[in-house]
């Protein structure tokens, strides 16, 4: 089960971790601004480690998916 949901009936249909309101854009802004993966968590309480390192693999496989087709082609 993907650690990704996005329902048009949770924040218009925003890509948030499962089982939470909390966008996933939230983790990438941190982690572009240079904050760790612990000052998210502490932010966002309501996600786990396990799901913010879930989504980021999740994130890393579909970046990788991505760029072997483009290359395929």
């Amino acid at each position: 089960m993907s650690a990704i949901v996005s329902n048009p009936a949770i924040l218009g249909g925003t890509p948030c971790f499962r089982g939470t309101r909390v966008p996933l854009q939230n983790l990438m802004d941190y982690l572009e601004g240079g904050d760790s993966l612990e000052v998210f968590l502490e932010q966002f309480p309501s996600v786990s480690r396990q799901q913010a390192t879930a989504v980021l693999q999740e994130m890393s496989n579909a970046l990788v998916s991505k760029v072997e087709v483009e290359h395929a082609v």
